[in-house]
């Protein structure tokens, strides 16, 4: 797919088939994630795959209880290591951790449309709840959870606010 197409036409969803996903699929996401840009080259991102029930249920629970996460066959958990980047960059580690942990999301997210399959950045959850669940160590911090499958559903795109709006020249 084209990455401009993946780009446009990729959507959140959140109804999934009971259609198992591969070990080797959910890898190939996974090197996608892991190819993003980072501070330093310090790749200070986790990923925690999650197909347990009862897990998904307590991620679900987590995250206001928004259902679809726990009817998703994987999920995935995005995670900054602050102590990898604050090794180096020190006070700023913590900032670049998250940048490097996004930036892995929207290339699992771009993957996954890629592919077939669909997914949903859920940034809405109980980040104390969801690191003791998944026994986060010292200095990581959950950034996402990402329910992962086929899509069940097509959305249409959402609106976007015109580029003259966002977009500032030379100052703002």
């Amino acid at each position: 797919m084209e990455c401009m197409e993946a780009i446009k036409e990729r959507r959140s969803v959140r109804r999934f088939k009971d259609i198992p996903i591969e070990k080797k699929v959910i890898e190939e996401l996974l090197s996608a994630a892991q190819m993003a840009p980072s501070a330093g080259n310090l790749q200070a991102r986790d990923f925690i795959v999650v197909s347990n029930k009862v897990t998904k249920q307590k991620l679900t629970e987590a995250a206001l209880d928004q259902s679809f996460i726990a009817q998703a066959p994987a999920v995935i958990v995005v995670v900054a290591n602050i102590e990898r980047s604050s090794r180096i960059y020190k006070s700023r580690g913590e900032l670049y951790a998250i940048q490097d942990a996004t930036a892995g999301l929207m290339n699992l997210l771009l993957a996954s449309h890629s592919m077939g399959l669909a997914a949903c950045w859920v940034g809405a959850f109980d980040e104390y709840a969801v690191s003791e669940l998944l026994g986060l160590p010292y200095r990581t911090k959950p950034i996402a959870i990402v329910p992962v499958g086929y899509p069940d559903e097509k959305p249409s795109a959402p609106q976007r606010m015109k580029l003259e709006k966002v977009v500032h020249w030379e100052t703002w």
